[in-house]
């Protein structure tokens, strides 16, 4: 069965006295078993910290880890059963591809044939069979990644981590590999917690993503309900591309530099707020609510999108991204925008 992770008060500093620091504050959260879990958030935000101290590699400061109940918090990696997979690889050049996925199973002292069994089975899980008898410096980067993580699978681990494993290829490539991540993790079964700091790495891939951000998780969903509803400008602009509006609430409709707005969750009590509209979001169209006018300021074609600046009355101006256009709008056009009331987010006061 797969295992389920707890995670309960998880702090971290380093240093002591005026030179602590504390890099992960008290985070609490349960993964579910056979979940493919994300931590993301920008560089120095403790998601890669917290993925260590789920590995046994740095000991919390105070704080419990669970798995499946059981208190690992004080146990040596070695001793948690749990599949790595770094940025650098980090395979023995001097083997062969199957001897470095057959590593952690010498390590075990797994028997010869079931350990050569397991390994065909890992080699073929990335399809990397054809490869075995290789060198890693005869692999591409893609490849070495996909013999990394079928050494981690093999040692069956309780939990697989992922520390930002696409982050040294090319962007083409790390397009490609996503889904065949995903499909190895799903195919498994085994609880997975990846870090990254990719956005669309993230949203591609995951059932669930913390947002993490000075330590702290400041959103948690699926991807879509993240990316949909954003609970602060953080998480809206960590996210994508977003406009924001101010906005003032008079109890009916939200009056912003794009006209009176209707969203679908309105704000409970009247006042200034932040609004969020995506990019995608406005559609170049008329509509009875939600609905201004503006001119191009700038446009950008891009084959399957189109991104335009479109001024509006006042001076303010809004970034739209038009799906399969005609091509670039000239500048000065006037165009009419539409606004659904589920794409407007009201995400805080301001």
């Amino acid at each position: 069965m797969p295992t389920a992770i707890g995670i309960h008060g998880i702090t971290k500093v380093f240093g002591s006295g005026q030179s602590a620091a504390t890099a992960v504050d008290n985070i609490s959260l349960a993964i579910e078993p056979g979940e493919l879990f994300f931590l993301l958030g920008p560089s120095g935000c403790g998601k890669t910290t917290l993925l260590r101290m789920i590995a046994g590699f740095i000991e919390p400061t105070s704080g419990k880890l669970l798995f499946d109940g059981r208190d690992v918090t004080r146990l040596p990696p070695n001793k948690r059963n749990t599949g790595m997979v770094f940025q650098s690889y980090a395979l023995w050049p001097h083997m062969t591809v199957e001897a470095n996925v057959a590593f952690g199973l010498s390590i075990r002292k797994v028997a010869a044939a079931e350990r050569d069994r397991r390994v065909a089975e890992g080699l073929s899980a990335v399809r990397m069979s054809e490869y075995a008898k290789r060198k890693p410096n005869q692999l591409s980067g893609g490849q070495q990644q996909r013999v990394a993580l079928a050494r981690a699978l093999v040692i069956r681990p309780d939990v697989l981590l992922l520390d930002e494993p696409l982050s040294n290829l090319d962007a083409k490539l790390r397009i490609e590999l996503r889904s065949e991540i995903r499909r190895i993790c799903k195919e498994s079964g085994i609880t997975t917690v990846y870090v990254t700091h990719d956005q669309k790495e993230a949203l591609s891939m995951a059932d669930r993503i913390a947002i993490i951000d000075r330590g702290r998780i400041v959103q948690l969903g699926p991807p879509a309900e993240l990316y949909r509803k954003p609970g602060s400008r953080f998480v809206a602009e960590f996210l994508g591309e977003t406009n924001f509006l101010k906005a003032h609430f008079d109890g009916a409709r939200l009056q912003t530099a794009a006209g009176p707005l209707t969203p679908a969750v309105p704000p409970t009590a009247p006042g200034e707020y932040l609004v969020s509209v995506r990019p995608e979001a406005i559609r170049l169209a008329t509509a009875e609510i939600n609905a201004t006018s503006g001119t191009i300021s700038e446009s950008l074609y891009l084959g399957e999108l189109a991104h335009h600046t479109v001024l509006l009355p006042g001076g303010a101006s809004v970034q739209v991204a038009e799906v399969n256009p005609s091509g670039r709008l000239p500048q000065g056009q006037r165009v009419d925008l539409h606004i659904e009331p589920a794409d407007v987010i009201v995400i805080s006061p301001h």
